[in-house]
This record gives structure tokens, sequence and C-alpha cells, in this order.
């Protein structure tokens, strides 16, 4: 991929002030994009600007909570007014509440939903507004393994990435019937090092932790910004992720087994959770923790998988000429 693809490009990205949605602005940054950037807090919102123009980008912050569609409207208006054509919308914005589903309280449940699952369709329905009459334009769904197999803890937030992905399928196949060159493709994400394990509402005995081979938001960001530019219909990121959609499609009763075994204790860290403890459902925590959680210790930033969705082409090439050598070697010992 060309290091100007979106040079000059207008990117708007939701959730853009912590975690996958900040690294996804440094990354647009680094070949000179013009980021748009919509969340509730604004002095994280300050802080992602700075890095987006250190990085060579632009920036643009515009305080935006997703559960309302009003004012994602308002945002889009102000972002083609100052910075021109919106080119590529990035749906991120997320919140969740750890907790069984009997104590989830249902505007609590509401509130997730509102904003992990309508927060994308509202932005799907805004910026198709402004690029279907050009007949142009990337959307990108941040989606997760989550979408395909819910777990416990997360009954809100799985809900809301199941409604996305079914959605998401069918918008893809009413802009395939209109023959529209809008794109649009959702990435699944594995476990992510993010801000959120500090700041969701939770009401575990122990910290939340994300379960499972953890990656760092960088490695979503880079695949993130490879779907804006190669627009597919999904890109999955991280062997996890792969191994919960394919075995939730091949044995979904042995992922109830090993979760309901597993996932209450995996999902919780040994330090006790404190009594008074801030989290951002209702309103944004008013501090700038930046993009990374406190799991760097085990997090990792490459992903093989990540590598090869995004050189499918030679991975092809090299199986073909492996095949073609196979056959030979096979061929040369039978005479």
């Amino acid at each position: 991929m060309n290091d100007q693809t979106f040079k000059d490009k207008v990117v708007v990205i939701t959730g853009a002030s912590g975690g996958v949605g900040r690294a996804t602005a440094w990354e647009f940054a680094k070949q000179g994009a013009k980021v748009v950037l919509l969340a509730r807090g604004q002095e994280q919102l300050e802080g992602v600007k700075k890095e987006v123009e250190q990085y060579g980008g632009k920036a643009l912050c515009i305080p935006t909570d997703v559960a309302d569609p009003n004012a994602i409207e308002a945002a889009a208006g102000q972002a083609e007014n100052e910075f021109g054509p919106i080119d590529v919308w990035v749906n991120n914005a997320m919140n969740s509440v750890f907790a069984p589903f009997h104590k989830i309280k249902p505007e609590e449940f509401r509130r997730v939903t509102e904003v992990t699952y309508l927060g994308q369709v509202y932005g799907a329905m805004i910026a198709l507004k402004r690029m279907m009459p050009r007949d142009k334009g990337v959307i990108i769904f941040v989606g997760s393994a989550l979408a395909y197999r819910g777990i416990p803890l997360q009954s809100a937030y799985c809900g809301s990435k199941h409604g996305i992905q079914g959605m998401f399928d069918s918008l893809r196949t009413e802009l395939m019937h209109q023959k529209s060159n809008v794109k649009i493709c959702m990435v699944q994400l594995p476990a992510m090092n993010t801000t959120q394990f500090g700041w969701v509402l939770s009401k575990l005995p122990n910290k939340p932790r994300p379960m499972g081979k953890v990656y760092q938001p960088e490695v979503a960001a880079r695949g993130i910004v490879y779907a804006a530019a190669n627009p597919r219909r999904e890109l999955w990121i991280g062997y996890p992720t792969y191994e919960a959609i394919i075995g939730n499609k091949i044995a979904p009763w042995y992922a109830d087994w090993v979760l309901a075994k597993t996932a209450f204790k995996g999902q919780q860290t040994d330090e006790k959770a404190s009594p008074d403890r801030k989290d951002n459902v209702w309103e944004p925590v008013h501090e700038d923790r930046g993009a990374h959680g406190d799991f760097g210790n085990i997090a990792t930033n490459k992903s093989f998988t990540l590598w090869t969705g995004m050189h499918r082409t030679a991975m092809r090439i090299a199986a073909g000429a492996l095949a073609i050598g196979l056959i030979a070697y096979l061929v040369g010992n039978k005479d």
C-alpha cells in the first residue's frame, strides 16, 4: 500500500479519544490525512489532535456522543465545511458493561446498545447520505470476534456486535444491488490492550482484563487503514479471531462449555476492583489516558494472520509455486 494513499483525504473516526480509534488516527496521520476526531471527551480529543499533527496529519476535534444522530449529523456537516468531502468513515466508538446479565440494569444495557450498535448505524447512515450522491467513499465497521461468538459477562457488548454484523450484511447487499461504488468493510478484532478496561462500567469483584491473547491497538489500526485502502467484505485480525469465528461455526456447543468454564476468571485480574472506580458509560472520564491499557506486558504488536491477510496475492503465488514444485518432485520420483 502506498504510504501516501490517504494524503489530504478526509477521514472521520468515531471513538477517537482512546484505544483503537486513537491508534487509527495516528496511522492515517502518518499518510498526511485530514482526520476528524469524534468522541465525547474534550481533554482526550485535544491530546489526539496534537499526536495527529506530530505524525504529519491535520486534525479537527468535534465532541460528539454517537448515541445522538443529530450530533453525528452536525459533526459530519462541520467536518465537510472545514475539511471537505468525507472519503473514509471509521465506525469505532463503543462502551460496555462487565457484569452477569441479571445484574445489568435496563438503562445500562440500552446505553451500551445505543453507543456500540446504534452509533455505527447512525454513522453509516450519515456517511452514506454524503457518499452515495458522489458514488464514492469507504465506511469501516469495527467489529470483533464477539460479533460471531458471544461470551459471558459482556452480553450487551456482544449483542451490539452481533447486531452490527447483521446490519452490515444487509447494507452490503443493498449497495451491491444498487451497483454503488461506496465500499464497506467490517474489521473483526481480537482482545486489545486498550483503555476500555480501565473505564468500562464493571460490576465484577476484580478488575476486568482482556481474555486470551492480547494485541496492541496499533495492530488493529494497521488493519483498519489497510481495509480503508483495500475494502473487502471482512478483515479478520489475529489468530484468536479466526479460532473464535471458525470454531463457533464448527462446534458452538464446545465453545459454550469452554467459555462457561474459563471466561469468568479469564476476564478478571487477581486485583480487587476499587469501589469508587470511574466509568464512562454516561459521561466521559475527564482525563487523558492515551491509547493503551495496563496490559502491555502481555500484549503483542504483531499479527501473522493480519500480515497474510494484507498479502493474499503473494501468499497465493507462493502456495501455487509450492504446489507446482511438489507435483514436479512427485512426478520426478515416480519416473
